[in-house]
């Protein structure tokens, strides 16, 4: 098969049928402006996510036919994950990419969304899986057999797919508003938990709580055991029936007692409050969550 045939067959595969494929542009930043630290910046992300959308959009003619991916730490660069799904936008961007319109356009973009100098040119690359498109972008169905072959390996990121979100509620001129639900209940802080509509401070368990809930669990510290089991791998498979054979002869109190230690010991600074409270909570056990919470009864 000579070379003209080939690239005939290579045409043929990129026009017929379903077509996706990826690519990964990725961008140098200039002491100007950085994009990679801008990203990483929580003010900064969303207008860098803008400026390579915007980019994209001039350059594959519209909104549809492609998506962003993920957003790479390539330090120094910045990459970009492209999935293609429309050969006719995937060829508008390689078009554009060859011509330099892509650079013009993310350069515009830049300057205009993150303050940057009028004069300002940024280096790109361009990749499909390990083929440097750069080299041959006088050949762009080349090009496009190597974004073809380069199917994309994940799924959408998620914090991607929310920026994006984030952009469309931008541009129909309205931010979304959280579920009324959560309007009506102010946020628990991070390093705090709910019980019976109550705030509690979640602290690491103390000696304190060991007494107490070894002291008053009883029979049931084998339930309590399976539900801190849950994400407890420490606890998982045959550990509390090993914990029942080996403490038997010391009683309930001993057996309750080593499995809230080896809770505490293969949990290190996670072993918190809440997570035996909740524990306690899903064994049915809400009078003694309210003694180790030291909770008055309900009179």
């Amino acid at each position: 098969m000579d070379i003209m045939d080939e690239k005939k067959m290579v045409a043929l595969s990129v026009e017929v049928g379903p077509w996706t494929g990826c690519a990964v542009l990725f961008l140098h930043s200039c002491p100007a402006v950085n994009l990679l630290s801008l990203y990483k910046d929580q003010q900064g992300k969303f207008s860098v996510f803008k400026v390579l959308k915007l980019t994209l959009t001039d350059s594959a003619g519209g909104l549809e036919g492609y998506e962003i991916l993920k957003l790479h730490d390539a330090d120094p660069l910045l990459g970009v994950e492209v999935k293609f799904v429309d050969v006719a936008a995937c060829r508008r961007f390689l078009q554009s990419y060859g011509s330099g319109a892509v650079q013009q356009s993310l350069s515009q973009h830049t300057c205009r969304l993150l303050h940057g100098p009028r004069e300002l040119t940024l280096e790109t690359q361009l990749k499909a899986g390990t083929h440097t498109l750069d080299f041959c972008l006088d050949d762009l169905e080349l090009c496009l057999q190597h974004i073809h072959q380069s199917q994309p390996e994940r799924l959408r990121d998620d914090e991607i797919a929310e920026l994006d979100q984030q952009l469309q509620s931008q541009a129909l001129g309205h931010i979304p508003q959280p579920p009324t639900l959560a309007q009506e209940e102010p946020p628990v802080p991070s390093n705090c938990f709910l019980f019976q509509k109550k705030v509690f401070e979640d602290r690491m368990l103390a000696a304190g709580d060991l007494q107490r809930f070894s002291n008053s669990v009883g029979r049931d510290w084998r339930k309590v055991g399976r539900a801190l089991g849950k994400n407890c791998r420490a606890l998982k498979g045959l550990a509390i029936d090993n914990l029942a054979y080996e403490y038997e002869r010391e009683g309930l109190y001993e057996q309750a007692y080593q499995l809230l230690s080896l809770f505490i010991q293969a949990e290190g600074r996670a072993a918190r409050l809440g997570r035996l409270v909740r524990a306690l909570e899903d064994s049915k056990l809400t009078s003694l969550a309210e003694n180790i919470l030291d909770i008055q009864p309900r009179e």
